[in-house]
């Protein structure tokens, strides 16, 4: 036998066995098509990918990704104490959905295909003087369509029928439904939105997420940014846009590719950027970097803007109340009615070891235009407010990919 044959037959059960001894890698070699599964517990899904060691969790009621587990490590910022809590008040964690409308709006009421639509306090639903956030991140009225895994990612599908509340088509009268796909994949996790318009007239997107991020290692006057956007848009002190913009770099003092938030110790961040840096597939992306781990949250090309929201160390969003200036509504949503739950009891995968208002946390906020975006369109300060044809529908994509840990 040629000694290079004998060489390969004694080499290969030696490669064979160091791979299948590398975690992960040997239960999906022995056992093909079981990298992903999904776990079905009362009314939370857990996503779960082997090979990297990673788990989604999911309210499924507000469709809300609350927890992304790697390594024993939340890639999210958590200031709930329980699942219980969550279920109670989920608007200041995970990844929460904001609509019809995000952030907020100049007056109480919204401008769509060239007319006026005013908004009825008396509801309850959009508070005055400055409507924020929409009013379906706190509902429970998402229906699970499907939870699954296969041999590509795990994924669990949820449906909202807005039109179907009266309460809400009373605020915003545009018939639609939302389906949400959240999906873990290659440790990543995707949240992919699809609007279908079911009414008779264009229906305005102004849609956005929420994710509130934390790197597990040391605090937020550590870690740096890299900030995929050249513009920033100038606001009010009720953090509304004027209409005037300046560079990113300007605003960040220096390359926005490069931004230590050490400069900014003392600063509260609720800023608005635009015309965001694409690659070859229209993406956009702003990385949190630690020493050791980062988080980058990428946008598809539908997405046009990037809020960064962070409050200073010891802040109102660690478990206080979230800052307020004059003549301004709070920053972020506020506890909704108790919700009754007879299922089974879920604890936290990753109980959060170090408080929010310690650790500190940066929101990256992908949104379908800037603040206010349906208003500034109607004054002619804003040219980039998207919308669906009557019987349309628009569809894209947030990833939230961490590395390093």
């Amino acid at each position: 036998m040629p000694n290079v044959l004998k060489w390969r037959m004694a080499v290969t059960p030696m490669i064979i066995g160091v791979i299948l001894a590398l975690p992960g890698i040997a239960d999906a070699a022995k056992a093909p098509g079981t990298r992903y599964s999904v776990r079905t517990i009362g009314d939370i899904v857990q996503l779960r990918d082997n090979i990297t060691d990673s788990t989604v969790s999911v309210l499924t009621g507000t469709s809300n990704a609350y927890e992304f587990v790697v390594h024993g490590k939340n890639v999210i910022s958590m200031n709930i104490p329980s699942t219980t809590a969550l279920r109670n008040n989920p608007g200041l964690n995970g990844v929460p959905f904001l609509a019809p409308f995000a952030n907020r709006l100049d007056e109480m009421g919204f401008y769509a295909n060239g007319k006026k639509y005013s908004f009825d306090p008396g509801i309850g639903n959009v508070r005055a003087p400055i409507p924020q956030q929409g009013f379906v991140n706190s509902t429970h009225d998402w229906k699970l369509v499907t939870a699954k895994a296969d041999a590509n990612s795990a994924y669990v599908v949820s449906k909202l029928d807005f039109y179907r509340n009266p309460d809400w088509m009373k605020q915003f009268p545009f018939a639609q439904t939302y389906t949400m796909t959240i999906r873990l994949k290659n440790g990543t996790l995707e949240v992919n939105m699809k609007i279908d318009n079911f009414s008779t007239q264009p229906l305005p997107v102004s849609i956005g997420y929420h994710p509130y991020l934390a790197l597990p290692e040391t605090d937020r006057n550590h870690w740096s940014l890299d900030f995929g956007a050249d513009t920033h848009w100038l606001e009010t002190d009720a953090h509304l846009p004027t209409g005037e913009k300046e560079s990113s770099d300007t605003f960040f003092g220096g390359d926005h590719h490069n931004v230590p938030l050490s400069r900014f110790p003392d600063k509260r961040f609720d800023d608005v950027f635009s015309d965001l840096d694409r690659d070859a597939q229209g993406r956009a992306s702003v990385v949190i970097k630690g020493d050791t781990t980062s988080i980058k949250v990428t946008a598809g090309p539908k997405i046009k803007t990037f809020l960064l929201y962070s409050e200073v160390l010891g802040g109102g969003a660690g478990g206080g109340t979230p800052a307020t200036g004059a003549g301004i509504a709070p920053a972020r949503p506020q506890a909704a009615p108790a919700v009754a739950y007879d299922g089974p009891v879920v604890p936290l995968t990753a109980p959060n070891d170090v408080p929010r208002n310690t650790r500190g946390f940066i929101a990256i906020e992908p949104m379908v235009g800037i603040t206010d975006s349906m208003n500034m369109a109607q004054k002619g300060q804003y040219n980039e407010l998207q919308y669906i044809a009557p019987g349309g529908s628009w569809n894209e994509s947030i990833w939230i990919s961490p590395s390093g840990y």
